[in-house]
């Protein structure tokens, strides 16, 4: 028996089968090779059209099944990880009726403010464990209030994820942890927060169908089944946002144990058995994909919404190297870039800034001096050093670990990068053979009942530890100081 699992990312669909007896990935692909496109009409808008994520994955199912030889009907069951707090809307006839306003959108802001005031602070603190802010509640309000004709047409309200598996069964449905990171859910009432309906004046049938995060949600319909060259009927059994489903592929479960990231966008996501948030809501608390009322399994995570993003517009209008390349020339190069140093926060509104959008900063540029490997270093340093700031907030409400777990892909690609993030933050970090489709893959089979959620990672392999070196901790100590020292000067 196989395991499909696909992981609807920003940049790029992945999707990969894995056996379930060796518990090893037997093929990859991703589609497109290149980052995939989002439309901005206006500063602080994201969107991509869902047809793009569908047409993505037809393609890519199609090449690893032929790649892999795996016969349709030998898929078990199918998993899916998404970008998490986007919103996508469908008619009754289930089509899209506006491109999907995506994570990265800050749109909703103000809305998600007001909404904080009104719903009241504490409750927001308490039950919601987060602020409203910009996540998918506030979006599906700015489209009530804003395009009314659109509003009135909606049947269901969707994350991408939701989406995805909709055209694969036919039927809407959604996850209690999928409703949390929308900020539909009330933690204390264990159940959707009708006051934050209410409260936007949201249709309270527009949620679909809620499902549990593991076990069968549905079946591949006929049509699905055509389009992808897959056997009607496989189960759909698994569904998580991308940063859960992270966690969950580096067996990231318990209390204490951390995840880390870094693709489009930077995060670190613990895990915590309490229902704590920041005051100020600059990180974010979710129910994470093993969170039941009986064991209460947090997540909390940390975003920083412009690194990858940042890391891409470099190469793109720096000479239009290779990653290769940029590494290189940035390793040529003196921790602290000879004084350069860059604020990575051009990508939409940002949490731990409070929903601030300050921008992107180039700091100490000196003409004489600096040159592109001096920018590619300082890209990677500020990265580093706004994870860093990141989680010396979630510290602060109990989530701290001497090892950070990711998997070796993207940023964590960068030697560099690995170095940086280890001597700021103190932590090892281990790099792990997997990720985002591998973990969906997986929890497909946890979902189908094969593994279970001690035995599903037998195929996790550790492929390097980065210790911090006391040398580069002093240097990179002294490096964030100054670093802090702009952020603060720029947030004044």
């Amino acid at each position: 028996m196989y395991f499909i699992g696909y992981d609807i990312g920003s940049s790029s669909v992945k999707a990969t089968i894995i056996n379930s007896e060796t518990n090893n990935a037997v093929s990859s692909a991703q589609h497109p090779k290149t980052e995939m496109g989002m439309i901005a009409v206006q500063a602080g808008w994201a969107e991509q059209h869902p047809q793009e994520w569908w047409s993505s994955i037809v393609v890519i199912t199609k090449t690893i099944l032929s790649e892999s030889g795996v016969k349709p009907e030998d898929i078990g069951a199918i998993g899916i990880s998404y970008q998490m707090h986007g919103l996508v809307v469908v008619d009754k006839n289930l089509d899209v009726l506006r491109p999907s306003i995506i994570w990265c959108d800050s749109r909703a802001v103000s809305i998600g403010d007001q909404a904080y005031d009104r719903l009241g602070h504490d409750y927001c603190k308490q039950n919601l464990l987060n602020s409203p802010g910009n996540f998918t509640a506030s979006k599906l309000a700015w489209v009530k209030n804003n395009e009314p004709s659109v509003y009135e047409q909606i049947y269901k309200a969707m994350l991408p994820g939701d989406y995805i598996a909709m055209r694969m069964s036919g039927i809407p449905q959604t996850t209690y942890s999928g409703l949390s990171e929308g900020v539909f859910y009330d933690f204390k009432e264990e159940g959707i927060s009708r006051k934050v309906l209410d409260n936007y004046g949201i249709d309270h049938d527009i949620i679909p169908e809620v499902v549990p995060t593991f076990g069968q949600q549905s079946e591949l319909s006929k049509s699905a089944a055509s389009e992808l060259g897959l056997h009607p009927g496989t189960k759909i059994t698994y569904r998580a946002g991308d940063q859960p489903n992270n966690a969950l592929s580096l067996n990231v479960l318990q209390p204490g144990e951390l995840a880390a990231t870094a693709g489009t966008s930077g995060v670190i996501y613990g895990v915590n058995e309490k229902l704590e948030n920041d005051p100020l809501s600059r990180v974010n608390a979710f129910a994470h994909v093993n969170h039941t009322r009986e064991q209460r399994r947090i997540g909390i995570l940390l975003c920083i919404n412009g690194t990858g993003i940042l890391n891409a517009w470099a190469r793109k209008n720096m000479g239009n190297h290779s990653y290769d390349e940029m590494n290189k020339l940035a390793r040529d190069v003196a921790v602290g870039a000879e004084g350069l140093s860059i604020l990575p926060f051009g990508n939409g509104a940002e949490r731990i800034l409070e929903n601030k959008n300050i921008g992107a900063q180039i700091k100490g540029l000196q003409f004489n001096i600096h040159q592109n490997g001096h920018v590619f270093r300082a890209i990677q340093e500020g990265i580093a050093c706004s994870l860093k700031y990141g989680t010396e907030i979630m510290s602060n409400i109990g989530v701290s670990a001497s090892v950070i777990r990711a998997g070796k892909a993207n940023l964590f690609l960068s030697d560099l990068f690995q170095e940086a993030v280890a001597s700021l933050t103190e932590a090892t970090i281990e790099l792990y053979d997997t990720d985002g489709s591998q973990g969906a893959a997986r929890g497909a089979g946890i979902g189908a009942g094969f593994y279970d959620l001690t035995n599903a990672f037998s195929g996790l392999t550790l492929i390097k530890s980065i210790h911090p070196n006391k040398v580069t901790v002093q240097e990179y100590k002294e490096l964030y100081g100054r670093w802090k020292e702009d952020l603060h000067a720029e947030l004044k």
